[in-house]
């Protein structure tokens, strides 16, 4: 009891001081303020750009991948560049001979003109891939069906379009059975496909009319074109190694690359760059915290000189409680105590006033934060931090208060 009773007793004459001067103490835990309210601020905005960046990823497939040719420098007086796009055959290798990929299919676009009577849309994308892209794209068929492996197999001059395609071209609600022309080929649409809002970053943005057609057809419609590249779903995101090494074993043999030459391809698992982002994001995060810690070392430089001062101005007071009988320990906790209550202050203001930052983050136009939130254990650490500045820069200014000679401190004008 009587420790919580001095401890209590010591908190009152804290904030009795604080009270007291109330513009030297907000001054004083300026820099504390400050400090706080930028690293929370920082931490919930990279919050919000990490659940941002994360949720755009989910819905593109973090165990999806890409597989696309290249042409390193070094190969250019080796190989044309045409010779290192991917071939049908190689897909057809890879989907046997790789167990952990779950799905794969040939990618293949082109810019069309289409027309549906009087309604005419000029460069508009026409994709062509196996049936298996419904499931790897995560796009679902709203109306009519998917296209199906028959549909490839004979080359049907059927197509998916999107839900923006039916306004642009003047189709009816549910256009599925009416005929569109594609290049100047007459198609049949099966289905509707839902448009995927993606973020800048993935490709996305205004939506546009897009067209979705058998791989096989595509290929009638422009037999100079190569394919894209392919892209398909791995069974799982924790042998991303394995799998690129088998892929590369596989892809190196057909080509019939030196143990010298380099890759004529990539292979990269979308995971690949979660786990890169998150890394950056952590990096980020630990260098803004870095820097703003400084500010705080700097806030509790002048928290000891305040405290300083206010043991110059409080000395009589001092001598006069040590001449009653009190304990040095007790006149060091005291100014001890004052220090870390005007920084854990200085720190609840700053939390606050970061919260509000970062609320005006969540509704600023355009800046997709709105997911941004200072999490409970940064507001916990940076509380704890303010205790520790507090404990660092105030126990110089309680020592001092403490050893006073009580004879020499009452004599103090």
């Amino acid at each position: 009891m009587f420790i919580v009773r001095f401890i209590m007793q010591t908190l009152g004459l804290a904030f009795g001081q604080l009270r007291a001067n109330k513009a030297r103490a907000l001054l004083t835990a300026l820099g504390i303020i400050v400090g706080i309210a930028s690293v929370t601020s920082v931490i919930g905005a990279m919050t919000g750009l990490r659940g941002f960046v994360l949720n755009e990823f989910e819905k593109f497939g973090s165990n999806r991948f890409f597989i696309d040719g290249t042409l390193p420098p070094s190969m250019a007086d080796k190989v044309h560049w045409l010779d290192t796009q991917l071939t049908i055959e190689e897909v057809h290798r890879l989907r046997d001979e790789v167990e952990s990929i779950e799905l794969i299919t040939p990618m293949w676009w082109d810019s069309f003109e289409v027309r549906n009577g009087e309604f005419l849309v000029t460069g508009v994308r026409v994709t062509g891939a196996w049936p298996e892209w419904h499931e790897i794209s995560d796009q679902t068929v709203i109306r009519g069906r998917e296209m199906s492996s028959l549909d490839n197999e004979h080359k049907r001059h059927v197509c998916l379009i999107n839900e923006h395609a039916i306004e642009e071209l003047g189709l009816n609600r549910d256009p599925v059975g009416d005929f569109i022309f594609v290049g100047g080929r007459r198609f049949l649409v099966i289905g509707v496909i839902e448009t995927k809002e993606m973020s800048a970053m993935f490709g996305g943005g205004d939506a546009q009319t897009e067209v979705y057609v058998p791989f096989e057809t595509c290929k009638k419609m422009a037999p100079h074109r190569w394919i894209r590249h392919a892209e398909g779903l791995v069974t799982s995101t924790e042998e991303t190694d394995e799998t690129k090494a088998h892929v590369r074993h596989i892809l190196r043999r057909t080509r019939g690359l030196d143990p010298s030459d380099e890759d004529t391809f990539f292979f990269e698992v979308v995971q690949r760059f979660v786990d890169g982002f998150n890394q950056l994001a952590n990096t980020m995060t630990a260098i803004a915290a870095g820097v703003v810690a400084i500010s705080l070392l700097v806030g509790g430089v002048g928290i000891m000189n305040i405290m300083l001062v206010s043991v110059s101005e409080r000395t009589r007071e001092i001598g006069l409680r040590k001449a009653v009988g009190a304990q040095p320990i007790v006149i060091l906790l005291q100014f001890l105590i004052e220090a870390i209550v005007l920084c854990v202050a200085g720190g609840i203001i700053g939390v606050i006033l970061g919260q509000i930052i970062v609320l005006v983050m969540q509704n600023l136009p355009d800046v997709n934060l709105t997911s941004a939130a200072i999490p409970p254990s940064a507001i916990v650490l940076a509380l704890g931090f303010c205790t520790a500045v507090g404990v660092l820069f105030g126990m110089f200014p309680a020592i001092k208060a403490a050893r006073l000679n009580p004879i020499d401190a009452l004599r103090h004008e």
